[in-house]
């Protein structure tokens, strides 16, 4: 079993800190996107799609997208959980997980790979050569900016994101956060229970993975 990884990225960092959760140690791979190495044959070969991460769990399947392979990891070691407990607390958890992609993620990849220059004819993750679109920017960070005051709203009123316990929502969240700050947003003073969240979550050992 591999994963393949780039260590900046947000979307291969979530799986790492998922993974240094559940402690649970596979073999890394760095797939350099600095150099285009996701589109060149070797890798395309591995992942047509392109993009990291990427698990291979062993010749001719392997598992795309972040928080698919957070899933394949969950049901295959369910504890501690961190998608929930029970029908009730993995919908929360699902739901959460689910707007912040939307309303965090999203819009700060979206205003980065439009913004960054050496995402020129790459505004878009993957093979495919997509112009940068400026208006594009713009949009990102106004809906960034709202997403730290729907998350602080949440957070003044929940100990986690997703509820009583950290959960993927928090990765996510945090995730969303710190890809933000790429772009010079931070969450100011208004935003006092995210802070004190944010303060909380830097203190677990897996953010550093």
């Amino acid at each position: 079993m591999i994963l393949y990884d780039y260590k900046r990225a947000p979307n291969p960092r979530r799986v790492r800190i998922f993974l240094a959760e559940k402690n649970i140690n596979i073999e890394i791979r760095n797939v350099d996107l600095m150099n285009q190495e996701n589109i060149k044959e070797d890798f395309l070969k591995i992942n047509p799609l392109g993009t990291v991460p990427f698990l291979q769990i062993e010749d001719g399947i392997g598992i795309a997208e972040s928080i698919a392979i957070c899933r394949y990891f969950e049901e295959k070691y369910p504890e501690p959980a961190l998608m929930g407990k029970d029908p009730i607390e993995k919908a929360q958890i699902e739901m959460w997980q689910r707007l912040i992609e939307f309303k965090g993620i999203f819009p700060a990849g979206e205003a980065f790979r439009n913004k960054a220059e050496g995402f020129k004819d790459r505004a878009v993750a993957g093979p495919v050569k997509i112009e940068q679109i400026p208006e594009l920017i713009e949009r990102g960070e106004i809906l960034i900016n709202y997403f730290f005051k729907f998350i602080n709203a949440r957070l003044s009123k929940s100990e986690y994101v997703g509820g009583k316990s950290f959960s993927i929502a928090d990765i996510s969240a945090y995730i969303a956060i710190d890809f933000a700050s790429w772009i010079k947003l931070v969450p100011d003073e208004s935003h006092g229970s995210l802070n004190e969240w944010l303060e909380k979550i830097k203190l677990r050992d897996s953010i550093n993975a």
